[in-house]
Parts: structure tokens; sequence; C-alpha cells
């Protein structure tokens, strides 16, 4: 899709620019296979950013508005202190199925309006541009994906981030389909809602979604696919004791574990990545998927970018 988006109005915390800095960038997809949502609880999550999917901006001398990205857009001009650009979006993920999206198009804004910090700096930023300035519910755990690149463990509790080597990882798939789109606030509300309150199944549920994500990497290092995989179904597991799901996407589960395949949530609902049992069973599963009018591929991981600091 396309979207010529002129990102004029509004106000600034940082003053204008005096000059518009010209440029194009991008941000990848991502994917969490292991924790979540206990990101947003003090708890812990494995993820990866693909580039399969991506987001594309550029500071452009065209002006044309879309009503879907104008906010997310001037958002992130005004952030970035240049209210008067022009950014034309380009973007290929799938809309509100849990890959990313809105916090991959914000990243790339920012970017191409010469953002120049860390990637951990630039995920916060990207993360006030939807939480104070646009009020949207949302976490670090995307944004730390998708600037920094590749597959990392993120402890929330611990303030550590650790990045895995992706050649570790056994074969991997997302599937997704796009009638069955939601926005993330509304899993994310009525679970916070009863966190909050101290209901203990979501409090305990959190905390072992925390120690599923940190068994990860010891999974991953050792080669054992086995544990690795019984760690992404328990993810899911703990995630369905505690909240009402999508029949729709329950179902994209099911047909994973039916062709051998381990599956959890990408994100919110709408996409489920996990293992395959071996890279052939991808054909059976992508298959099994297309009847039910989903779609699926192979993940192709995103390359790290910078060091790496919480």
């Amino acid at each position: 899709m396309l979207f010529r988006v002129y990102a004029g109005a509004g106000g600034s915390r940082r003053g204008a620019r005096s000059a518009i800095l010209w440029g194009v960038a991008t941000a990848p997809a991502r994917a969490a296979l292991l924790g979540n949502p206990s990101d947003g609880y003090g708890g812990a999550v494995l993820a990866f950013a693909f580039t399969d999917f991506e987001a594309s901006v550029s500071v452009h001398p065209t002006e044309d508005a879309h009503p879907d990205a104008v906010p997310l857009l001037r958002a992130a001009a005004g952030r970035a202190g240049a209210q008067g650009a022009r950014l034309r979006l380009r973007t290929s993920i799938p809309r509100e199925v849990g890959l990313g999206g809105s916090s991959a198009i914000v990243i790339a804004a920012l970017r191409a309006l010469g953002a120049d910090a860390p990637p951990a700096d630039l995920a916060r930023q990207a993360l006030a541009v939807e939480v104070e300035d646009l009020g949207i519910a949302a976490g670090l755990q995307d944004r730390l994906v998708q600037t920094h690149g590749g597959v990392l463990l993120m402890d929330f509790g611990a303030g550590t981030v650790e990045r895995l080597d992706p050649g570790l990882l056994p074969a991997l798939y997302v599937g997704w389909r796009e009638d069955a789109s939601e926005p993330s606030g509304v899993f994310h509300s009525g679970l916070r809602a009863r966190f909050d309150r101290g209901e203990p199944a979501v409090v305990e549920a959190m905390g072992e979604l925390g120690d599923v994500a940190r068994a990860g990497p010891e999974a991953v290092r050792a080669g054992d696919h086995v544990r690795l995989a019984a760690l992404v179904d328990r993810t899911f597991d703990l995630r369905a004791q505690i909240a009402d799901l999508d029949d729709r996407h329950v179902r994209m589960v099911e047909l994973a574990r039916a062709h051998g395949a381990s599956a959890n949530y990408a994100g919110s609902g709408g996409a489920i990545t996990g293992t395959l049992p071996h890279p052939d069973a991808f054909d059976d599963l992508q298959g099994a998927l297309a009847a039910e009018g989903c779609r699926a591929l192979r993940p192709t991981l995103d390359h790290p970018q910078g060091g790496l600091t919480p």
C-alpha cells in the first residue's frame, strides 16, 4: 500500500527544525516466540524481527492525506521537531494482526526524519510517540526488537536485553489472517485492569510467562528444539487460561499443532508463530492454513543493528 501523508499541523515539545531532513528509511515486522504479553508486567519476551514485511517512510514533496496513517506520521514528525515534513508511507505489514505494524511506521518515520540515536533510545522515542503523543496502549518490546533487529530476549524485570544467534534457531514460520484483525489495545486494556486488581490467575500467569521466556535462551543455545517448542506452546496455553480468545485465532494455533508445529500468538492476535519439526513440514502447514483463509511464510530474520543496551 502507498500512502502519501502531509504531516503538517500539531505542536512539538522540542521545537521545529529550521530545515527538514530528507531521506527514506525502513523498519521490519516482528513476532514474539515466548513470554508475551508479560513484557508490560515486569516479565520477559523472546522475539525476532523479520524483513518479509516492512514499513518504509520517505520525506517527499507530495501532499495527500490518508486517515489511518496521518496520526502516527504526524506525531512522529512532531516528536522529531519536523512538523512541516511531508511523509510518504509504503507498508507491507498486515494491519492489526500483531506483527508490529504501527511501531514499524513510527520507527521508519523517525529514521527518515533524521533521528540519530542508539537502537534502545530510538525504541523509547517511538514508544513515546504512541503512548505520550497519541494515547495508545503500547509497550517497549516491539520497538526494541525492531530497532535492534535479530533475535532478542528482553527481560523487563531485570532491565536487560540479550541477543541470540539466529543460526541456532530451528525452522520457524509465521501465519496470519487479515479478516480477523483487532487493535492490540482491545486485548491489553482488560488484562491490565485485572492485573492491577491483583487477580491471582493473571498475576501468576504473568510470572510464569516471564519464566518461560527466560528459559528460552538455554534451550536455543543447547540446540534443544523439543524444549523450545514446548516453551512456545506453554506461552499460548497460559494466555488461553487468562483471556477470552478469538476462535479464528485459536483455530490457527490448532492447525499448526496438528501439523507438528509449536504455536503462539505473534502479538495480540491475528498472527501466530512457532517452530517447525523440520523445514519440510512448512508446505503442509501452509496448505492447511490456506484452506482456512490464512497465509503463512518462513520468516527471513532481520540483521542486528548496533550494540545492546536495555
